[in-house]
């Protein structure tokens, strides 16, 4: 029998980041950044160990809480702003050593920021590491977005420009259509499989001499350094219908046939506040941008309804305005929602629910598609396939009527 190789999966992620306070527990796409990681290692057929290298006790606790190992806190000179991989990954391994016996035979990197992997990516890594006993490393790669070819230097005495690279039989490289330069590729923070015996735990090198590719998607690519990437990413990772792995239950994408759109009304078509004079009389606030997508998408002919666990008449007279089928006063929306469907004949992989609550979570695997406001309950986001950009009462509405339109 061939012995199964040792596989450990190391996921660095210091508590210091800058350019996001916290980012590696901060909520993406409804679960903490660095659940990626650790789901990508738990969930890959070949990983035998998933570890967290950390020097912040509250990452090591959310690490803990997502199936991952910490066996130890980073020291705090491995965790500076300005450190290296090599170091990090050094330390591990020596500690793992002294204290556990413990020596794998090969070596993951899953980087946080990374967050989006195709389901086999890991798995696909360790393979081909496996295939090719002649190679030191394999690492995630994509084509360049901007070739190299075409890049310059500048003289600082001259201030004339010179081409960055040569290639033989071109002359002008930088004029030379894209089509015609060698092809060349950018490394991504997915995955990185290493032999340590011959790289970091042999000498100073992450990766040794041979590298193999793994060659990703390109929609895959996905690096969280700033604010506007970390919007930028979540929005791709809700809506581009990505095959990824996710922490919790996989997110379903739209339907692309969609018969029936179901709104919740506190909460996504007012602000989920209320206003109650001296007579208890209750007044809500919603959108008129709202009531405008609405219209909108009734005209192009989608069958639309309000289901409400709201008693009072408010909710009937903003749908009477806006010409809405409305259900109010319901109790078990789930029960309510399957008969209706059934009898209208509607099948439930068409239909779009949208509620902001735990009263709409029975309605969410009953549907195609479940979305939630921006502003829902947050154990709400963590069920639903898709979070809107707009809160409740506030353009979530009009936002989905313009995704669907």
């Amino acid at each position: 029998m061939v012995k199964k190789p040792e596989v450990l999966a190391v996921i660095p992620a210091r508590g210091g980041s800058k350019g996001i306070p916290r980012k590696n527990i901060k909520l993406f796409a409804g679960y903490p950044l660095i659940a990626y990681s650790i789901a990508a290692g738990l969930q890959s057929e070949l990983t035998t160990r998933v570890i967290v290298s950390t020097d912040d006790e509250e990452i090591a606790e959310t690490a803990r809480k997502w199936g991952a190992e910490t066996p130890f806190l980073r020291p705090a000179e491995f965790a500076a702003d300005n450190t290296l991989d090599l170091p990090v990954f050094q330390h591990a391994l020596t500690w793992l050593k002294e204290h556990e016996n413990y020596v794998p035979d090969i070596v993951l990197q899953l980087r946080p920021t990374s967050p989006a992997r195709p389901r086999t990516l890991v798995d696909d890594a360790i393979r081909l590491l496996m295939d090719h006993p002649e190679a030191d490393s394999v690492r995630g790669v994509v084509p360049a977005d901007e070739n190299p070819h075409k890049m310059w230097r500048v003289d600082p005495k001259t201030g004339l420009m010179t081409g960055l690279l040569k290639v033989e039989g071109i002359d002008e490289p930088y004029n030379a259509p894209r089509q015609k330069l060698p092809p060349v590729y950018w490394q991504t923070g997915h995955i990185d499989a290493i032999r340590p015996e011959r790289t970091f735990m042999a000498g100073n090198s992450m990766s040794g001499k041979n590298i193999l590719p793994l060659f990703l998607d390109p929609e895959f690519t996905i690096d969280i350094d700033t604010p506007f990437d970390w919007k930028r990413y979540e929005w791709m990772v809700y809506h581009a219908g990505l095959d990824m792995v996710w922490p919790g239950k996989r997110r379903r994408p739209m339907p692309k046939k969609v018969d029936l759109v179901v709104f919740d009304f506190d909460g996504v078509m007012t602000d989920d506040c209320v206003i109650v004079d001296q007579n208890g009389i209750e007044s809500v606030r919603c959108s008129r941008a709202d009531g405008m997508g609405v219209r909108l998408l009734r005209e192009s002919g989608m069958k639309i309804i309000v289901l409400s666990t709201e008693r009072n008449p408010v909710v009937m007279t903003r749908c009477k305005k806006l010409n809405l089928e409305c259900i109010h006063g319901v109790l078990k929306k789930g029960d309510i929602l399957s008969n209706y469907m059934k009898e209208n004949g509607i099948d439930p992989q068409n239909v779009v629910y949208v509620g902001n609550d735990v009263n709409d979570l029975p309605c969410f695997p009953l549907v195609g598609c479940a979305l939630v406001p921006a502003d829902a309950n947050v154990k709400v986001k963590n069920e639903a396939d898709i979070v809107l950009s707009h809160n409740g009462g506030e353009g979530a509405v009009r936002e989905l009527c313009d995704m669907l339109l």
